[in-house]
């Protein structure tokens, strides 16, 4: 098998971008432009290069899906474990698109910069867990019991920068998890706007005067309405059936 870094040097050779994590192929941009330097027909137009949060890698792997189901790829694609930026599925992923291209790229020339049309690549961060352990915030026994006292994390001894060092790392893995929330929070957002939209053609549809009564679509909108235990409907999102009707009969009278 390749090993990780004979993969990175291969793909930030073929692609010119700066990958230094194979955990950051998760983002499907890389995955889809390898595909599209065998075909050269790939809509690279759809394809995010900079994607930082996980509902624009699931798009770019589902442009990806869809050239393997036109091309007649017989590999299962699976979204939702690589978008996790999990080192180990995306070097097993990785692996299998480095045969695939070897058995399939043609020699041709291939300007990756042009067919993605200088959209910007940057490197994608992969949220890392803190430290625990042996790791390196441990070795440093931030707020630990040190000869001769208690360090607090905010000061530090005199001719010691560790405790401020340790600062910096904890900072700047507070801002990137930040950054992942808000990531979070618009995929949340995305997908139930994709929700409303399908509950309103659905509900127009079943309403519409004369159309017959379909157990799909009843099927579907019991869906929607179903909850379970502790969930609790985001403020200012479906309104009640109950409601509705009661803002009709005000605007009638």
């Amino acid at each position: 098998m390749t090993s990780r870094a004979d993969l990175l040097a291969w793909l930030n050779d073929l692609l010119q971008i700066n990958y230094t994590k194979v955990e950051q192929c998760g983002t499907g941009a890389a995955y889809c432009q390898v595909i599209d330097s065998i075909y050269g027909d790939l809509p690279m137009s759809r394809v995010k290069m900079n994607a930082k949060h996980e509902y624009e890698y699931i798009a770019n792997f589902k442009v990806m899906q869809n050239v393997f189901k036109a091309k007649k790829i017989d590999k299962p694609i699976t979204i939702e474990k690589l978008v996790k930026c999990k080192m180990q599925d995306n070097l097993e992923f990785l692996q299998w698109i480095k045969r695939f291209w070897d058995q399939n790229y043609g020699g041709q020339g291939y300007d990756p910069v042009a067919r993605r049309k200088g959209a910007p690549t940057d490197s994608p961060a992969t949220i890392a867990p803190l430290a625990a352990g042996g790791g390196r915030t441990a070795g440093l026994n931030v707020g630990g019991t040190r000869a001769g006292g208690r360090t607090p994390i905010s000061g530090h001894r005199s001719g010691s920068t560790q405790p401020n060092e340790a600062v910096q790392l904890l900072q700047a893995q507070v801002k990137e998890m930040s950054v992942h929330l808000e990531g979070l929070e618009k995929e949340r957002d995305f997908y139930f706007e994709k929700l409303r939209e399908i509950e309103l053609l659905v509900q127009e549809r079943l309403e519409s005067e004369g159309a017959p009564d379909d157990p799909t679509l009843r099927r579907i909108q019991t869906i929607l309405y179903s909850t379970e235990d502790g969930f609790e409907v985001p403020e200012g999102a479906l309104v009640n059936e109950g409601e509705a009707f009661a803002d009709e009969e005000e605007e009638t009278f």
